[in-house]
């Protein structure tokens, strides 16, 4: 028998989450999410898919390694533990992957040894990322342990679209280039929108707006992605929950210089207490809404500005790829966020851009257009998913090895 089950694992500083799909439908068998690893309040929460039971636990979770073999003792008693010889591979998200790694990569010494490299870049993602790729190997040593990279998508980048205008000699050195993240949502979403276009991903242009916590968007010419707003670390681009996004550096050195401020507190004025929260207090898209429609003012301005920066860089990535088929929204707000996406195409008519307002209103988990039938551009709701993009990248790579 051969095997076709894959686990995927997204482990997060403090919380791991973990899909378990059958590669012969892309059918998920359970789903779960660990949360507040390492607090007495740790709580563990799993589905079974077929019969749509759950089950929660609640109490201190020492670590990740607690962690994984409290999801495998859950597995076990579906009758899915990962003892089963069903079981292919177990696929990993690993945020940075720097220049090195472009595609799925089975891990062995070589590999951890490079992610551990790139933990200057990615302080906070490579390390938990590390940790569940250790704790699972020694679960299971037998099996192949598989990364699939948030920024190999975007290493097709041209270097005209990856480099900033540094010496390259110092860029080189300490690597700094623009990387990209999120990248298996841009490429499962740019692929998904050509197929509900009906055409091949090589035969369409998409522009992609992954609108979460985070943010980033993508320009994707024919499959591959030519530029996205992310660069060397998640911070730049878009206006996300708590970060600024796009800034001039030059506020850095007014901070330190003028405000006294230490390198440490703009980091986390710039990741942690800016963008929404720092505009207005609040990062949930949904209580934002709530506001404006109250006639909150800050909240008003605040969605002003989120909104300016996605049609800046809808009109950049529309030069950039000269000509567009569609612009695809996806993600938390992407997805649920109708005013949002009203609101970012409002005023592109010119661009062959526009929203039919009742289909834009219509909510649905499925891939859907909500542009009319006479607009130039299709605008998409594609709902992400990265964890069945994490195993079918995982599984494509266990079938080529064995």
């Amino acid at each position: 028998m051969t095997p076709t089950r894959v686990l995927v694992l997204n482990s997060g500083s403090s919380s791991l989450k973990y899909q378990l799909l059958d590669m012969r439908d892309s059918s998920r068998l359970a789903v779960g999410l660990v949360e507040r690893i390492g607090e007495q309040t740790s709580r563990l929460r799993h589905t079974l898919v077929a019969t749509g039971g759950t089950r929660e636990h609640s109490g201190p979770i020492a670590d990740h390694e607690t962690a994984l073999k409290s999801v495998a003792e859950e597995l076990t008693r579906d009758g899915l533990g990962l003892d089963s010889p069903e079981l292919a591979a177990i696929g990993h998200r690993v945020v940075h992957g720097g220049m090195f790694f472009t595609e799925p990569t089975v891990i062995d010494d070589s590999v951890l040894t490079e992610i551990e490299r790139l933990i200057p870049v990615a302080p906070l993602h490579n390390p938990a990322n590390l940790t569940g790729i250790r704790t699972a190997t020694a679960l299971r040593p037998d099996l192949p342990q598989v990364a699939v990279f948030d920024t190999a998508f975007h290493t097709s980048m041209p270097e005209s679209s990856a480099r900033y205008a540094l010496d390259p000699k110092i860029a080189d050195r300490y690597r700094i280039r623009r990387y990209g993240f999120h990248g298996t949502s841009h490429a499962y979403v740019s692929r998904e929108t050509a197929r509900l276009l009906g055409k091949a991903p090589e035969e369409v242009n998409v522009i992609v707006l992954h609108l979460g916590n985070g943010a980033s968007a993508s320009a994707v010419e024919r499959g591959r992605c030519v530029d996205t707003s992310m660069g060397l670390t998640p911070l730049e681009g878009l206006v996300m929950g708590t970060r600024s996004g796009d800034l001039d550096p030059a506020v850095i050195f007014h901070l330190a210089r003028v405000g006294d401020m230490s390198m440490d507190e703009i980091d986390t004025l710039l990741n942690k207490r800016s963008g929404l929260f720092g505009l207005c207090g609040d990062n949930d898209m949904r209580e934002i809404r709530r506001r404006v429609d109250e006639g909150d003012e800050a909240a008003a301005l605040a969605f002003d500005i989120y909104i300016h920066r996605i049609k800046k860089y809808i009109g950049a990535y529309y030069a950039v790829l000269g000509q567009v088929d569609a612009v695809a929204f996806t993600a938390g707000v992407g997805e649920n966020a109708a005013a949002v996406r009203s609101a970012s195409v409002a005023g592109l008519g010119g661009l062959g851009l526009a929203v039919d307002e009742e289909l834009n209103a219509v909510r649905s988990d499925g891939a859907r257009l909500i542009s009319p039938a006479s607009a130039r551009v299709a605008v998409a709701v594609v709902p992400t998913d990265e964890e069945l993009e994490i195993a079918t990248q995982t599984y494509a790579l266990v079938g080529k090895k064995s």
